[in-house]
């Protein structure tokens, strides 16, 4: 992740009450990644990469989170989440951890998502699944983050990508049956938010 975590440490409880100021979003964000994820009942072992606050995490019955900023960390782990820090690109789990790991707007945040997303391979179980949330640059709503995000204290430093782009990463790491659902976030939307889900 990008070396310009301090605006998630400085304001980590702004970032958390958003999702309170926008819980329809929210929601929606929620119900469209909770189909991708194991049911708590099949006992699968799931991570968060960039956990945050746990707003995500705690709600999908996810366990482990892995986060830079200590701010949010410590928010996270209020909720009840086993928070490791670190980065995507440096993931401090053995080979085959994981069944499943979950990365919500996160991606945007890599220095190298490629790098990542080859972590998350590493980490994963064999037939181990990556779901991916995220907004796609060319949407709508990724269009207006990007032209404001100079103005923002969380996307300033953001970079966004494409659905393709992302799709294309995956292929070339030889995930398989890659599956994608983009989810819109209010009627005018042509689906700003989508969620990836692909096996190792």
């Amino acid at each position: 992740m990008k070396n310009n975590h301090n605006p998630f440490d400085k304001y980590a409880e702004d970032y958390d009450k958003w999702y309170d100021e926008n819980e329809e979003i929210y929601k929606l964000e929620l119900e469209a990644i909770e189909k991708f994820i194991p049911k708590p009942k099949e006992k699968k072992k799931g991570l968060e990469i960039g956990v945050g606050t746990g707003r995500f995490a705690k709600p999908l019955g996810i366990k482990y989170g892995l986060e830079p900023s200590k701010s949010m960390a410590e928010i996270a782990k209020r909720r009840g989440i086993e928070v490791y820090e670190g980065i995507a690109e440096n993931i401090p789990f053995d080979d085959g951890s994981f069944d499943y790991v979950l990365m919500t707007t996160t991606l945007c945040f890599l220095n190298d998502p490629i790098k990542g997303l080859n972590e998350i391979k590493r980490i994963l179980k064999p037939n181990g699944v990556v779901i991916i949330g995220m907004i796609d640059k060319n949407s709508p709503l990724g269009i207006f983050y990007e032209s404001k995000k100079e103005k923002s204290k969380f996307y300033k430093n953001a970079k966004f990508y494409s659905l393709n782009e992302v799709l294309n990463w995956l292929k070339e790491l030889e995930f398989k049956n890659i599956i994608y659902n983009p989810v819109k976030l209010d009627k005018n939307d042509t689906g700003s938010f989508v969620v990836i889900r692909a096996e190792k």
